[in-house]
């Protein structure tokens, strides 16, 4: 280290996490919902295992946390074909609404504005009574394509 080199000091990972949220208009569940029926998109990065057990969200497009930013990032290669603008807004949820609110706070700095989650998670999802489905075999990851 040089002489004027800045020593940061580290967040805490509730500080990160305050940090993140800062940035965003977090959701209701209820509010999510009616975003999503006037066109908004719902993201769910939860893994595999917990879709089996808990069930999945209608119309929600299944993409893994390490995947997310290449997928909707509309000047990516990787990107899925509802990646088409920085204009989208995108929701994402995880199973208690905290690894979605760093994934949101992601998705803001690649440019895209209207990235928020839900408050609570899939978890409050599930105990607002909104739609589940639980199928057989849980949806496989969005994947790009081309």
């Amino acid at each position: 280290m040089g002489e004027h080199a800045e020593v940061l000091r580290p967040l805490t990972v509730d500080g990160l996490l305050a940090v993140a949220r800062a940035g965003l208009r977090r959701m209701s569940p209820a509010e999510a919902a009616a975003a999503i029926a006037e066109g908004a998109r719902l993201v769910d990065t939860r893994p595999q295992f917990q879709r089996a057990a808990d069930g999945e969200i209608p119309g929600a497009i299944v993409i893994e946390r390490n995947h997310l930013e290449w997928r909707l990032d509309p000047t990516s290669p990787a990107r899925i074909p509802e990646a088409t603008g920085h204009d989208i807004a995108w929701i994402v949820i995880c199973d208690e609404g905290y690894s979605s609110s760093l994934a949101a706070a992601s998705l803001r700095t690649i440019g895209l504005a209207k990235a928020t989650d839900v408050i609570g998670g899939f978890r409050a999802w599930k105990q607002e009574g909104l739609p589940l489905t639980h199928p057989a075999t849980p949806a496989t990851p969005r994947l790009p394509t081309g």
